[in-house]
């Protein structure tokens, strides 16, 4: 591809854009200076800001120089949601935030070099701007007609949006000035519910300042059936390890429908034209494979989390199938897993862990005593890996791995994590 633009369309990450024309001249023309915004409603990132850092990414490896800007003055506003009015967070709470999400982005690009990375805190242009100084630089080029356009103003209207939701779009469009004047950044992006957002910015650099800038939104991720993705049963899907357990990360990206892989994988992963198409025609053959599945899955938890954490996740999927030596795997990762399994704790009676026919029924892998008596004469039950013929069998200390966990599987499929306490 000659211009990043052109990867960028066909890896589907353009669903608005500014003048294109001008867009493919710039990047063509040398290095352009661009930033992207993060902020810090949350204590982590998710999905849909990966899907930022990796565009960010993709610009930076092709020459392009990045801004990562992290709101700890918009973080304290919000942007407005259809969902209603959102509750402001404490100072101190925004802080830490802007903190632990500087830290989370910063792996994922180069603060060296010609190109290098430059991060940047919103709050530091903010917090001594006077609201006479805000209403006239900034204020009197935001005709009130045109903000109770934007799409999700309008739908607050009848149940009511705060002023400050209301005049969020001003905060964000400073920024993309201030980082004109101060940087001579000439592109923002961000995902396409800040499309109003990022006009806006570009709006006001052409109206305050007579300068010309560009601006593209990223599309949203959806489900095969368009609802949002980012939601699992936990919540949403977020970069950080202590909120979400790689292991979890992984399995998200390993159960995504065969529909979506291809698109995922232009989205997510580095992989090229030729790569992703031999894994969509793969999927679409022979979908029980799952091959692309486990390439986003190993491509994208490897960005996130390290190729060690990888490796470890996938050990234990082996393990945990009878594949490998569950004594071996790293704690956490088999604690996770049996987590996602569906752990149950279980008491010691008299300091004696309950037989192996209560475990069954404990864990519903059992429908009955009599059922599970059945299934282990049927040589379909396994503990540790280890297949149970005795359906007396009391497991002992010995028998816990890390953690205090007993592994047990119904089947080749079927398997289920037992906390002793």
């Amino acid at each position: 591809m000659t211009n990043v633009l052109d990867e960028l369309e066909w890896r589907g990450l353009i669903a608005h854009s500014t003048d294109l024309d001008a867009l493919r001249e710039a990047f063509a023309a040398g290095p352009v200076k661009f930033y992207v915004g993060f902020d810090p409603t949350a204590p982590s990132l998710h999905m849909g800001n990966l899907v930022q850092i990796v565009t960010a990414m993709r610009l930076q490896r092709t020459g392009h120089v990045p801004y990562l800007l992290v709101g700890g003055s918009t973080g304290m506003i919000g942007d407005p949601t259809e969902r209603g009015e959102r509750t402001l967070n404490p100072v101190e709470t925004v802080h830490e935030w802007v903190a632990r999400i500087r830290a989370q982005i910063e792996p994922f690009l180069s603060f060296e070099g010609d190109n290098a990375a430059t991060m940047v805190n919103n709050y530091d242009w903010t917090v001594n701007l006077s609201t006479i100084d805000f209403l006239r630089d900034i204020g009197k080029h935001f005709p009130v007609n045109r903000m109770l356009a934007r799409d999700v103003v309008r739908s607050r209207l009848e149940d009511g949006i705060s002023y400050t939701e209301f005049s969020y779009i001003l905060l964000q469009s400073l920024d993309f000035r201030q980082l004109y004047l101060d940087h001579d950044v000439t592109l923002q992006f961000g995902g396409s519910d800040q499309w109003g957002n990022l006009t806006g910015g570009v709006e006001l650099i052409r109206r305050a300042e007579g300068g010309h800038a560009h601006a593209f939104a990223t599309p949203l991720i959806t489900k095969a059936d368009g609802t949002k993705y980012g939601k699992t049963a936990g919540g949403a899907l977020w970069l950080d390890p202590e909120m979400m357990s790689p292991y979890a990360f992984y399995q998200f990206w390993l159960n995504v429908e065969d529909e979506k892989v291809a698109e995922l994988l232009r989205i997510f992963t580095f992989k090229t034209i030729d790569e992703v198409a031999e894994l969509e025609q793969l999927t679409s053959e022979k979908p029980f494979l799952r091959a692309g599945q486990r390439v986003l899955a190993e491509e994208v938890t490897t960005l996130v989390h390290g190729h060690a954490a990888t490796e470890s996740i996938k050990a234990a999927s082996a393990a945990l199938f009878g594949g490998g030596d569950l004594r071996s795997l790293d704690p956490d990762t088999l604690g996770a897993a049996m987590t996602e399994a569906g752990a149950t704790e279980v008491a010691r009676i008299d300091d004696q862990i309950p037989g192996i026919v209560d475990l069954l029924l404990t864990a519903g892998l059992a429908e009955s005593r009599g059922a599970a008596r059945r299934t282990i004469a049927e040589g379909g039950v396994y503990l540790n890996n280890e297949r149970v013929t005795d359906p007396e069998l009391t497991p002992t200390t010995s028998d816990l791995l890390p953690g205090g966990w007993l592994v047990l599987r119904r089947g080749k499929k079927r398997f289920a994590g037992i906390r002793v306490q």
